[in-house]
């Protein structure tokens, strides 16, 4: 009989290393910048506010981010944001951009443990130049048979991917740290979802685990990853 589970899909930021970090620390300098013009719970709500409504025409990563800071500041300022506040938040962007990679516990060896056994596919949304930045800095690269960097991660997504690179989304895997984006779709299209949490989440990928679903596991980290793998066969 052929195994069950034959490809595993990985989420990368917050997945297999730090992402959310550098965002929270760079909104509190943001917080600084602006402490003349908005309180800082207020500012956070404009901002997040912005990035919601601006993910349709800049996507995920750090410049639609910076781009969501910037029309904040104006907002906030009526326009009078003063030029060298710009200068520091695209400064901020640039030294997110430039920020080394630190892998998450256990993210090689949990890649590692099933590559041999399995097709293993990393799935990731965000800015094209930059998750390939992430990646070749991570040095996991040489472990994946195939990286699809996608504006959105959908059912129709990890249909589409699965087929390319496996045997379908039904004997297929989808790990990640975000239940609206990796686990969901991931269980929408038929395959299993396994949700790794991080401790820090963006509040637009949360969401509540579909804790019923059949196919639906959740791993305090990737450590427990291997035998899952193993006992789903």
């Amino acid at each position: 009989m052929p195994a069950r589970l034959t490809t595993i899909g990985f989420d990368a930021d917050d997945t297999l290393w730090h992402n959310e970090r550098f965002f929270q620390l760079t909104q509190e300098r943001f917080a600084g910048l602006l402490a003349d013009h908005a309180g800082r719970d207020h500012l956070m709500e404009r901002l997040l506010a912005a990035e919601r409504r601006n993910l349709g025409h800049y996507g995920y990563g750090i410049k639609g981010f910076v781009l969501s800071m910037i029309e904040t500041a104006l907002e906030v300022t009526e326009a009078r944001v003063p030029a060298p506040v710009i200068g520091e938040l695209i400064a901020a962007g640039h030294e997110m951009l430039a920020h080394p990679i630190e892998l998450l516990p256990h993210a090689r060896e949990a890649v590692e443990a099933v590559t041999d056994t399995h097709r293993v596919v990393l799935i990731t949304k965000g800015d094209l130049l930059d998750q390939e930045r992430k990646l070749a800095q991570s040095g996991l690269g040489d472990l994946f048979d195939a990286v699809e960097i996608v504006s959105e991660k959908t059912p129709e997504t990890y249909r589409a991917v699965f087929a390319r690179h496996g045997n379908g989304a039904d004997r297929s895997m989808m790990v990640g740290n975000s239940v609206r984006s990796d686990v969901v779709p991931a269980l929408e299209a038929g395959g299993w979802g396994v949700h790794v949490p991080h401790e820090l989440t963006w509040a637009v990928e949360a969401a509540e685990p579909p804790a019923a679903a059949e196919r639906f596991h959740s791993l305090a980290d990737l450590g427990g990853l291997p035998d899952l793998v193993r006992g789903i066969g």
